[in-house]
């Protein structure tokens, strides 16, 4: 049986009239529906052809403009928008988080002609804040690992127990990851910090073998193709304000760094480790007791109890 959804003089505008339709088939009342209704077709419609990540951060932001909820949408102003923002109480993650949340109800009622116009376009949120050198506390890097089995939380524990920068570690091939050796060869940017090596710690051995049985030439990737810096850094947005991680990807680095130091590594080890040109001259050759050093260093750091390495 078939509905009737117009009628048009000619095939070529029967077409159009039907492409129409299928781009825009739902029927709400545009004048009335709340910014709950929307949210909840929004869900229906388009939230499942996001990344998991993206898709609960963005059910979380919600409940930073559930005060609005039963307003009409059209109704909601620029300011009243702003206002969850500013009075989430959170930090520049979570706020950036919720101008996200906005951005795509806007568009989709743009879609749906619930409005004319984004006002979202107009919102702003706190900026990141510029890389410091503290290190992430013992209290993040445990919530980190409580939630270790979600997409994409390996590679923070990845880049937090191996101090690559986020270039180095998108960077590396399968090729340079040595599973019988434990090591894994690569760096940039200076000298002393090129094919450098660096022993993998025992707590994110598993995370590197499961990603080296994926199909595809990098180590980290994306659908079998090397993952883009930028690409990599919306995703740690996204898990940066679910899970209320400060900093950047380049925290990890430093946090590694400062991990080493407080266990007691030698500055020669830690040296090599994170690529620093070093006052011992010598320091560069990686004989066998060299990397046997090395990885006694890296196992100095202790990981919360718990952790892959003891599944």
């Amino acid at each position: 049986m078939y509905s009737i959804i117009g009628y048009a003089e000619t095939r070529e505008e029967g077409n159009m009239l039907l492409a129409e339709y299928n781009r825009n088939p739902w029927d709400v009342d545009r004048a009335k529906i709340t910014l709950a209704e929307l949210f909840a077709l929004w869900k229906e419609k388009k939230a499942q052809k996001l990344g998991e990540s993206n898709r609960l951060s963005l059910l979380t932001a919600f409940k930073h403009c559930a005060a609005l909820a039963d307003l009409p949408y059209k109704t909601i102003k620029a300011y009243q928008m702003q206002d969850t923002i500013d009075n989430c109480g959170r930090g520049y993650s979570t706020q950036a988080a919720i101008k996200n949340f906005w951005g795509h109800l806007d568009h989709f009622a743009l879609e749906l002609d619930v409005v004319s116009r984004c006002y979202s376009d107009l919102l702003t949120s706190a900026p990141i804040p510029p890389t410091t050198r503290d290190r992430f506390s013992n209290e993040v890097i445990a919530r980190i690992w409580a939630h270790q089995e979600e997409p994409w939380v390996d590679t923070i524990l990845i880049f937090i127990y191996s101090g690559w920068r986020i270039s180095e570690l998108l960077d590396m091939k399968k090729a340079d990851v040595d599973l019988a050796a434990g090591t894994m060869k690569g760096g940039t940017k200076t000298k002393a910090g090129k094919n450098r090596v660096v022993p993998i710690h025992s707590a994110i051995c598993p995370y590197i073998e499961r990603r080296m049985l994926e199909p595809g030439e990098y180590l980290i990737q994306q659908e079998g193709h090397q993952i883009p810096s930028k690409q990599y850094r919306k995703i740690w947005g996204i898990l940066a304000a679910r899970l209320q991680i400060p900093g950047t990807p380049h925290s990890c680095r430093h946090t590694f760094e400062s991990m080493l130091d407080s266990a007691g590594a030698n500055r020669k080890c830690i040296d090599l480790l994170m690529g620093h040109v070093s006052k011992d001259t010598g320091n560069r050759v990686y004989n066998h007791k060299t990397l046997e050093e090395l990885r006694a260093a890296v196992e100095l750091i202790k990981a919360p109890k718990n952790t892959a390495n003891e599944h």
